[in-house]
């Protein structure tokens, strides 16, 4: 009796296969980059737009990183009516990658330069360049016979325009600032007080209401930069207060008198200026008032 041959091994499943990254043409709100790296993914695309969006107000960068997919991954294919897939688009024009390389070439160079040479180009001077890489960008896809990445490069320089915008609109500090985090200086006397207080972001609050105008041999020349917050300082009554101000983005309030600067009188001054204070700040409310 002949014996039965062994049973075959079962055969092996076909490799999964993964998706090409590219943007959604159906699941999409701006450009389908959710969408798309949720098909690749297979994370629900829901928590890739909240992670985004996380990144926007951690820092900003969460508008750079989508304008940037966006400019990179190529879009999906397209469907017919009746759910086949059309005919392909064509090759991707290169004009993307070409202006990712310069935009990195660019800022490379620009940091060498910083680093190395005692020129100083500052924010303004970093964006102004990649604003000018894509820009020249936009004018080679015009004429670039595959499919060009308008929309992508248009995405990046609207985002370098508004911090442009910004950075022009906020005033140039002299020396770095320092620190982060919200600040509180009360001085009691006349030496307690420094000529210089900074700060990068937070709210800055500098109460000089302790101060007597009798103890002063000299004016007090007091400065302040304040980069991102509110700053409030408080004068004695009777100072008589020099102010000057130079402000980017909020509200001024100098003594319920407006933003103007000037000499402000105290109550029992005698029109000696006793207080000279220069306030540089870059966005946020700035306020100064009397005890």
């Amino acid at each position: 009796m002949t014996a039965a041959p062994p049973p075959a091994p079962p055969a092996e499943p076909p490799p999964v296969t993964r998706p090409a990254l590219r943007r959604s043409r159906t699941d999409k709100v701006a450009g389908g980059v959710a969408g798309g790296l949720a098909e690749y993914s297979g994370i629900d695309p829901l928590l890739w737009r909240v992670g985004f969006v996380a990144l926007t107000l951690a820092g900003g960068s969460g508008v750079l990183v989508y304008a940037l997919l966006w400019l990179l991954m190529p879009s999906g294919p397209r469907t017919r009516a009746d759910g086949a897939p059309a005919e392909p688009a064509g090759p991707r024009s290169p004009v993307a990658a070409f202006t990712v390389a310069g935009l990195l070439i660019i800022v490379g160079l620009l940091v060498l330069v910083t680093r190395y040479t005692d020129l100083d180009l500052g924010p303004r001077g970093f964006l102004a360049s990649a604003l000018l890489v894509v820009g020249l960008g936009l004018v080679a896809s015009s004429f670039s016979s595959g499919r060009s990445p308008r929309g992508g490069l248009i995405a990046v320089g609207a985002v370098l325009s508004l911090a442009v915008l910004f950075t022009s609109a906020v005033p140039e500090m002299d020396d770095e600032l320092g620190g982060v985090g919200d600040r509180s200086y009360r001085p009691e006397t006349a030496d307690q007080v420094l000529d210089r207080y900074s700060l990068g972001a937070g709210d800055l609050e500098l109460d000089l209401s302790r101060l007597d105008a009798g103890d002063l041999d000299e004016p007090l020349d007091v400065r302040v930069d304040h980069g991102v917050g509110d700053l409030e300082v408080t004068v004695p009554d009777d100072f008589d207060v020099r102010v000057d101000v130079e402000h980017g983005i909020g509200d001024v309030d100098l003594f319920d008198q407006g933003a103007a600067g000037g000499l402000f009188r105290g109550d029992d001054g005698d029109g000696d200026v006793d207080l000279v204070l220069t306030i540089h700040s870059g966005a946020g409310s700035v306020e100064v008032s009397r005890a």
